[in-house]
């Protein structure tokens, strides 16, 4: 934490001028510092920040390892609250039960007996009534260290040592995640699988270079306690990955329950990370009242240990995955869940760190580890192989031994001198009681020594050898991926992946309809129907009066229809509510606010993605997607703006190379497509010439396959590309008389 120096009190005790902008900046400066190093952004080495870190030491020194009696937790807040972190019992207590819920930690810290809370938000009993102690993985997190693993700093009333960070024999940051918010800055860290990083922390052993691309291949994405379904495509995540920032798609897992009689329920079985269930369906149920979920029959919650939300939907006919996508798109079953890897790398510098930045600032903290572990033991062999130099020499003079001790007045002294002892190994000597010496054996003396002196030997080889020290680390990774298997209870993966859905453009109402085939007939008054089923022979169609056919097509009752109308405007209608094909139908100026002196042009099924080529009666025209002609309203849209006296006229699949196009002059033209702009609306640009007339047909072709027509008899004449060189022209050019046999109607057929 950062201290100001502030300046001598006057001598005459008067006041002291300050500059307010410098003392301002000093202490708002010292106050970032002090949240951001002393609360906020966890250490890169061990995962946590000071107030989780005091807890768990202080659990160490109230012995309450796994296996033992738990504790009060208002024992475990006063000693660390009156001995390491000075700041309210309810912000440590807080902490502790964060620590302990395995609904917010992926491997929980702390084994709580008692009510710690729960998913639906409900907070945890007082600390009077909860116990606890540590789980194995905090003990992993403290696991050597009191074996001069880690520095220690006093407390904040300087009467006890803390440590700076623990030993961390798991990588606990990535493993449980972080969130907290500093001054400027915050981190988001998601929680990940313990068996994938440790995966991940091998191969980046061996490849330190790696990046997110190889780590990945061990590491797919986090790995949440509350499980769930993540819909970001893997480039995504390794964007977020190499950046350390982004955000992640996470949905709800939910199944589709079958019942009787074709009826069915979804039931979702795991909320996304962070949402509390009572909220979640409190956000349901509004949106139900207020007729916003018009998919939706009832939603109950059924959940006991383990989640089940079910949703009735109104229908039995509504597609599942539809109604799912209304409730994604509007609640909190599916939310985005932040990534900021903010963290105190080396313990000292905020960053923002990458995935292998951030394994990496955990392996070298686990070889500086090692490294002080193994001085440490390397001290207690050299201070033990002492002692028992001296024993030797005791045993073999035992019996002088024992009477300069009973009888000299200086035993310690004479021990020194007779037998050219140390200090360390007399003291060692006179400690030792008469019946310890009289029960000493050579050969144990003289065993221990050579099982430590080999020992010794061991232990300065590793300290010497870089790649045995990491030979070394390899081998506690593999044991903590071997007590934490990815097929064990918590070992194993609890959030999947999924490809993201299509953009959720969907009518509800839409939903609502069965989907069925049907065929879509037009009569040229402008009158339609939709015949059941998929109807290939109409010829025993009756029509009103001199009414005929104009158009049919194949859809479903879920389709959309598409009306040009001969101003220009185009209407968009719904398969479903079409009158049935037992009359004569109904005429589409019912179902369309069509202009009183426009006609209907034609009439096709929509077709996401297709585009058509668009033309006037004066010979303009462009090329627009479908997807630019569907509207919502019965005005229908703007498509085509038409000059005084011309008129839309025609409406062709733009599924060719070439553009054949012949006028009321019988002139035919044959140009690139390419020389036609695409355009959402608009007046287009001239596809032929007149002098006078207009277009009469308009078709697209592909040039190697030859021009096709139909003739009054129905038969097909093909004019080969070789054939029709000259017609192939520019767009704009007036054209020349067809080849023989086309039709007299100036029609393509």
């Amino acid at each position: 934490m950062a201290k100001l120096i502030d300046p001598p009190p006057p001598s005459d005790g008067g006041a002291l001028p300050v500059n307010l902008r410098e003392a301002l900046e000093e202490r708002y400066l010292a106050y970032a510092l002090s949240t951001i190093m002393g609360r906020a952004l966890p250490d890169a080495r061990d995962g946590l920040k000071p107030v989780h870190r005091r807890i768990l030491y202080g659990m160490q020194i109230l012995r309450l390892d796994p296996g033992t009696a738990f504790k009060k937790c208002a024992k475990i807040v006063g000693d660390v609250m009156g001995s390491f972190h000075p700041h309210g019992d309810q912000a440590i207590y807080d902490a502790l039960v964060r620590l302990a819920q395995d609904f917010s930690s992926r491997y929980p810290l702390v084994d709580g007996q008692g009510n710690f809370g729960n998913i639906d938000g409900d907070s945890a009993a007082a600390y009077r009534y909860t116990e606890a102690r540590m789980t194995d993985v905090a003990r992993l997190l403290l696991e050597g260290i009191d074996e001069d693993s880690v520095d220690f700093r006093d407390n904040y009333s300087g009467d006890q040592q803390e440590p700076i960070v623990l030993p961390a024999a798991l990588p606990n940051l990535l493993a449980n995640g972080a969130q907290g918010i500093a001054v400027g800055m915050a981190t988001s860290i998601p929680p990940h699988n313990l068996a994938e990083l440790c995966d991940a922390a091998l191969y980046l052993i061996v490849n330190r270079a790696a990046g997110p691309e190889q780590l990945m291949k061990f590491v797919p994405g986090p790995d949440f306690p509350t499980g769930g379904v993540i819909v970001d495509p893997p480039a995504a995540m390794t964007e977020i990955y190499r950046t350390g920032r982004g955000s992640i798609r996470l949905r709800a897992r939910w199944t589709k329950e079958e019942g009787g009689r074709g009826t069915w329920n979804a039931v979702v079985t795991e909320i996304p990370y962070g949402v509390q269930k009572s909220r979640l369906i409190e956000k349901i149920a509004e949106l139900f009242n207020e007729k916003k979920l018009p998919l939706i029959a009832d939603i109950r919650d059924e959940s006991a240990e383990d989640i089940r939300i079910v949703i009735e939907p109104r229908a039995r006919t509504i597609d599942a995955d539809v109604m799912m996508e209304a409730l994604f798109k509007l609640t909190e079953l599916e939310t985005r869940v932040g990534v900021n890897m903010n963290v105190l790398a080396d313990g000292a510098v905020p960053r923002v760190v990458s995935l292998g930045e951030a394994l990496g600032q955990w392996l070298d903290h686990r070889r500086d580890v090692l490294l002080r572990r193994s001085r440490h033991r390397l001290a207690e062999i050299e201070h033990r192989l002492e002692l028992l130099a001296g024993m030797i020499v005791v045993f073999l003079n035992l019996d002088e031994v024992i009477r300069i001790i009973r009888e000299e007045d200086d035993p310690k002294a004479q021990l020194m001198s007779a037998f050219a002892l140390t200090e360390k190994q007399t003291n060692y000597v006179l400690d030792t009681r008469l019946r310890s010496l009289r029960r000493l054996e050579e050969l144990e003396l003289r065993k221990e020594h050579d099982e430590l002196t080999a020992e010794k030997a061991a232990v300065e080889r590793l300290l010497s050898d870089k790649s045995a020290q990491w030979k070394t680390i390899t081998w506690q990774i593999r044991e903590l991926k071997k007590k934490y298997p990815a097929d064990s209870k918590i070992g194993k993966r609890r959030t999947t992946f999924a490809d993201a859905p299509a953009a959720a453009d969907f009518d509800l109402a839409e939903a609502m309809i069965e989907r069925e085939p049907i065929t879509v007939v037009v009569s040229e008054k402008g009158w339609i129907r939709a015949l059941k089923g998929h109807v290939q022979d109409l010829s025993g169609l009756q029509f009103k009066g001199d009414d005929g056919l104009l158009a049919s097509f194949f859809a479903e009752t879920t389709s959309k229809i598409l009306v040009l109308a001969s101003n220009g405007k185009i209407f968009t209608l719904d398969a479903g509510k079409l009158p049935g094909g037992r009359g004569h139908g109904e005429p589409i100026r019912l179902m369309a606010d069509i202009d009183e002196g426009a006609d209907i042009v034609t009439v096709i099924g929509y077709q996401p993605g297709v585009k058509m080529l668009v033309a006037t009666s004066d010979g303009r025209g462009f090329v627009v997607s479908q997807d630019e002609l569907t509207g919502t309203t019965r005005k229908g849209k703007a498509l085509v703006n038409v000059d005084d006296g011309a008129r839309a006229a025609l409406l062709a699949a733009a599924d060719g190379d070439h553009v054949a196009i012949i006028g009321e002059n019988r002139k035919l033209l044959v140009f690139p497509l390419d020389q036609v702009p695409e355009m959402a609306r608009g007046k287009g640009v001239r596809l032929q010439r007149y002098k006078d007339g207009g277009i009469a047909d308009i078709k697209t072709f592909m040039l190697k396959d030859g021009l096709t027509w139909l003739d009054s008899a129905g038969r097909t004449f093909t004019v080969t590309k070789v054939e029709l060189k000259d017609w192939i022209g520019q767009r704009a050019d007036a054209g020349r008389l067809p080849p023989r046999g086309f039709p007299k109607n100036n029609k393509f057929g």
